[in-house]
């Protein structure tokens, strides 16, 4: 028994000794609520981390502005505060213009157009983030962007005069909805709710998944069928964080991205028209169909205008892969 005792002593000591194993963990933050396409490509990259690690990385993912708006995520990140974020290309813009190419009103012919575009062009421009503190893994999707209201159905670019339409802090989206005569009111996501209620702001613009996932069409009488922008949703991670992983971590980091991404697109493409059905079931909001030719036209000034922003060669390489 004295023999087993000082043998049983001697095993604890040494384990004592021995570093308990430490789990990376990543915080991961965005706006959504849990619900929306992009919040569920979140969790399903969290789960992919933890499946490709071993169980030895965890991705912990804090939702609906938990860790505040995308602007004071995204300076998390050059600070190293925050480890990721998901975020739109409109709140990189005020960190490297270039990447606000992708707001452009009607860029894209269709979804098939953006990614082959995303994943050129919109990687490639993502390196030029890197000296900011931001690397850029890939891009998942928000989706393609409607006009909501509470004032008047807009049908026609003269509908939308003197309405007042909360924008992202984005001087592309500012001048778009000038251009359609409206007045662009910027302000942060998670005030929207509450200021069309209060009527501070008389509508909005935003993708079938917030306007269901938000409850906005409690607050909205009119939906237009604008899809005057296509909204990506980069996944990035702090420069800082990045570079205390091993290669294998980024590794793990990077494949799981490039696979999430590609699952969350799915996921967003499959329930687009099914928000829109869920939207016209509630019977709050009337969702009106338009001719988008009239919109189109009367955006054009804001592609000259910010052209030597974010790159004529880069606008002309988008619209290359068009066909």
């Amino acid at each position: 028994m004295k023999r087993f005792f000082m043998c049983a002593v001697i095993v604890i000591a040494v384990a004592l000794t021995i570093p308990a194993f430490a789990k990376t963990v990543l915080k991961l933050g965005h706006i959504a609520e849990v619900s929306h396409p992009y919040a569920q490509g979140a969790d399903h990259f969290a789960k992919l981390v933890a499946e490709k690690s071993g169980g030895e990385m965890e991705v912990q993912v804090f939702p609906s502005s938990q860790l505040g708006s995308q602007k004071d995520m995204t300076e998390g990140l050059i600070y190293g505060t925050i480890d990721m974020v998901l975020t739109g290309t409109a709140d990189l813009g005020q960190f490297q213009p270039k990447m606000s190419l992708f707001d452009l009103p009607f860029l894209f012919k269709d979804r098939a157009h953006a990614y082959k575009a995303l994943d050129t062009v919109g990687m490639e421009l993502g390196k030029e983030l890197e000296p900011r503190g931001l690397k850029l893994l890939g891009y998942m999707e928000n989706g393609i962007r409607h006009l909501t209201n509470n004032v008047r159905p807009v049908k026609t670019p003269a509908d939308m005069a003197g309405l007042k339409i909360r924008v992202m802090s984005n001087k592309i989206y500012i001048e778009t909805i000038k251009s359609l005569g409206g007045s662009p009111t910027p302000m942060a996501f998670g005030e929207l709710y509450s200021a069309m209620q209060q009527g501070t702001v008389d509508g909005q613009e935003n993708p079938s998944a917030h306007i269901y996932t938000k409850r906005f069409f409690e607050v909205q009488k009119y939906a237009s069928m604008t899809a005057h922008a296509y909204a990506p949703e980069p996944v990035l991670i702090s420069m800082i964080t990045w570079s205390k992983l091993s290669d294998a971590q980024k590794a793990v980091i990077q494949e799981a991205a490039t696979e999430a991404v590609a699952w969350q697109r799915e996921l967003s493409t499959n329930e687009d028209n099914a928000y829109w059905d869920k939207i016209k079931a509630t019977g709050k909001i009337e969702v009106i169909e338009v001719d988008r030719a009239p919109f189109m036209e009367a955006t054009q000034p804001v592609w000259k205008e910010f052209a030597p922003t974010v790159g004529q060669d880069n606008i002309d390489k988008v619209l290359a892969l068009a066909n």
